[in-house]
């Protein structure tokens, strides 16, 4: 199976400040998604994602919070998130389970969990032809 480091995702009461410091501190535009959500793309492909705390619910309710030590979702692309979390289910506790494999609306189908010193991890697979055009895979092949 690969896993590839995707993004760090930084959740914040205050986007367009967030945002605008970032884009200031790197000289790097961000390219928003939808007004809660900017990413910041180095040239050597890592990113830094930036959502508004209108977008924590989508995930899981109050699964994270900004300045509380809890503002940072580390990204992992992987190929087959369901796949991924029958392997993880048999051994990560139930209480450091955020959110079972879910679609969420910009595409990604999603498993959010708690490491163990509680940082959020998010491990995803694009599953919309736009979703997968983002990170350069294939299409999907329809059974």
């Amino acid at each position: 199976m690969t896993t590839n480091l995707a993004s760090t995702r930084i959740i914040t009461a205050d986007i367009a400040s967030l945002v605008a410091f970032y884009e200031k501190a790197t000289a790097l535009p961000a390219t928003w998604a939808t007004p809660d959500f900017a990413e910041l793309a180095t040239p050597a492909g890592a990113t830094l994602a930036i959502g508004s705390t209108r977008t924590v619910p989508l995930f899981a309710p109050d699964s994270a919070a900004p300045g509380a030590n809890r503002s940072v979702i580390i990204e992992f692309l992987v190929d087959d998130v369901d796949a991924l979390w029958q392997r993880l289910a048999a051994w990560i506790p139930a209480s450091d389970v955020v959110a079972e494999p879910k679609t969420l609306p910009w595409g990604n189908r999603s498993l959010l969990v708690r490491d163990p010193d509680g940082t959020l991890v998010n491990f995803f697979t694009p599953v919309t032809p736009e979703a997968r055009a983002k990170y350069g895979l294939s299409a999907l092949i329809e059974s």
